[in-house]
């Protein structure tokens, strides 16, 4: 989709979303935003939170398959003693 809205930008070069430029990109109070310059253009995309990564994943395993997962990450990121 494909759609040109202006936006004010303030004294000190603050660019003033609108509720629905923030509503369609999911931009969300506290978040961050990543800014690229790509062709003398200003790209805003946000990055999504951890919450927000992990909301649609949903795993079932059995205690003790939690537990060899989580023994093994611990390895690879040599935290486990």
């Amino acid at each position: 989709m494909s759609e040109n809205i202006i936006l004010r930008v303030g004294k000190r070069g603050e660019i003033y979303t609108t509720k629905k430029v923030r509503e369609i990109v999911g931009i969300h109070e506290g978040g961050l935003v990543k800014a690229t310059i790509e062709d003398n253009k200003l790209i805003i995309e946000p990055i999504p939170s951890i919450k927000e990564l992990l909301e649609d994943v949903v795993m079932e395993v059995e205690p003790g398959e939690a537990e060899r997962i989580s023994e093994e990450m611990q390895k690879e990121a040599n935290i486990y003693g």
